[in-house]
């Protein structure tokens, strides 16, 4: 494909001491197919300026409000208007950069979960819609090579109908009460009016939620919540199990604690079928286990020429060099960025590139945070999933 020029792109948030900006900076950085030109990325003034010079804007692109950014950057001429607004704000301040972004002409990126609640969802789609823009959702797990592959082959139909999905996200951050501490992270994370009504759920459950779907190629049609929170005096749910329906009739179980003292981050997925199953986690994440009940089972590993095009689509080095949770979260801005300069240039998109979370994505786990606290405050076995 013809690359004519890097695509521009400004961000919202992810100033300075703010985790998650860094990690998408280095991950639109990676393959050098876009730049960082603009940001209002924090809303302090000297923040922002002091943010601004650490990764070199300057100093006219260096905003404190995002209204007056995109205000000022859909002004300029268009050799060097930004393209796409990144978003990486905390949840309730997902859908008014994002719809005015929208409605500005700009692609829009923009962390998980989508908005603070699910009729921003809708009103987004709609916007999208009539925008005629495309939208990144940042569900990092399914860019790693090795789910990609999973889902290849579940879709492909070795394994015959899907049976059963079990799929886990445990931590341990917030084990103890670290809001009252003064982190910022964990503060806004357990804050009703920043985070939404979901804690965990929100925060992790999404994630494991649209890796068990993505892999089982399935949507769920209802759930069964116990939602708890275990630290004193926290506000939102901080740990829950939730067993899961699928439209085919498959059963499934979704795990999301924070409060698994001494966990990091092992996501965790099995998906099996009538012939057979696979299992991935990030802790070996170059490694699909795939099951079968008459053989051994075999190991399918990243970089190797007989995996998938999407999994070799998004592999990034030779086989047997650890690729890890930057390069799946790299993935996802590759082919977004490939889509928008595949329609810049007048070509067409292979399906590899299509291959990122969308719109449809962030309403689903809307509704998932929606379906589950309903559940799990409700004395009912089973709440229906709106889809």
């Amino acid at each position: 494909m013809a690359q004519h020029r890097k695509l521009r792109l400004a961000m919202i948030g992810g100033g300075r001491n703010a985790f998650i900006g860094s990690i998408h900076r280095l991950a639109i950085n990676m393959d050098g197919l876009a730049e960082i030109v603009a940001g209002a990325l924090s809303s302090n003034e000297e923040n922002a300026k002091l943010s601004g010079k650490d990764i070199f804007l300057d100093e006219d692109r260096t905003y404190t409000s995002y209204k007056e950014m995109i205000s000022k950057e859909s002004q300029k001429p268009a050799d060097q208007k930004i393209d796409i607004v990144c978003i990486v704000t905390p949840n309730h301040l997902h859908f008014e950069p994002a719809l005015l972004a929208l409605q500005s002409g700009f692609h829009v990126a923009i962390d998980k979960p989508i908005t603070f609640n699910t009729e921003e969802a809708l009103q987004l789609k709609e916007a999208l819609k009539v925008s005629g823009k495309k939208l990144l959702l940042t569900h990092t797990y399914t860019g790693y090579p090795m789910v990609k592959q999973g889902r290849q082959m579940v879709l492909s139909g070795i394994f015959g109908k899907i049976r059963k999905v079990f799929v886990e996200y445990p931590q341990g951050w917030l084990s103890t009460a670290l809001e009252q501490t003064g982190n910022a992270q964990a503060s806004w994370r357990t804050d009703p009016s920043k985070s939404g009504k979901a804690g965990a759920m929100g925060d992790i459950g999404t994630h494991a939620f649209n890796l068990a779907e993505y892999v089982s190629g399935l949507q769920v049609s209802a759930v069964c919540a116990d939602i708890n929170t275990v630290v004193e005096h926290r506000q939102l749910d901080d740990d829950g199990t939730v067993l899961l329906r699928f439209e085919n009739g498959a059963s499934g179980v979704l795990i999301a604690t924070q409060v698994a003292a001494g966990e990091e981050n092992n996501v965790k997925v099995r998906v099996y079928g009538e012939n057979g199953g696979i299992e991935w986690q990030q802790a070996d994440e170059n490694t699909l286990k795939v099951m079968w009940p008459d053989k051994p089972a075999e190991i399918y590993r990243t970089g190797t020429p007989y995996v998938s095009s999407f999994a070799s689509h998004n592999s990034r080095t030779p086989a047997g060099h650890p690729e890890g949770y930057l390069e799946a979260f790299a993935n996802h801005y590759r082919n977004f960025f490939l889509t928008i300069n595949a329609e810049l240039n007048s070509e067409t998109s292979q399906p590899e590139w299509l291959d990122y979370p969308g719109i449809e994505d962030g309403i689903r786990g809307m509704r998932f945070i929606d379906t589950v606290i309903e559940s799990g405050k409700s004395n009912t076995k089973w709440v229906a999933f709106d889809n």
